[in-house]
């Protein structure tokens, strides 16, 4: 399936990356937990080979591309609608 990124142009996404990180909390633990790696914004750009979105880090403008091929999921907040 071949998703139309462009009507969500301007939605809050969060996106899940694929990558994740080993996280050891101490010397004893015989695993490690793993931390999800995400990034979160407005979704302002859609190209070819990935998506552009826009947040806010430390009082500053940030843009990231993240190329489709790192995508795990994506969840996007739909607009609530307020009732009169």
């Amino acid at each position: 399936m071949k998703m139309d990124w462009g009507k969500y142009l301007g939605f809050e996404v969060n996106i899940i990356m694929k990558e994740y990180y080993g996280v050891v909390q101490t010397s004893k633990m015989e695993e490690p937990f793993y931390e999800i790696v995400f990034k979160t914004g407005k979704l302002t750009g859609v190209f070819d080979d990935g998506l552009m979105i826009t947040g806010k880090y430390e009082n500053q403008i940030v843009e990231s591309f993240v190329p489709f091929e790192s995508i795990k999921c994506v969840d996007i907040f739909h607009p609530v609608k307020k009732e009169r």
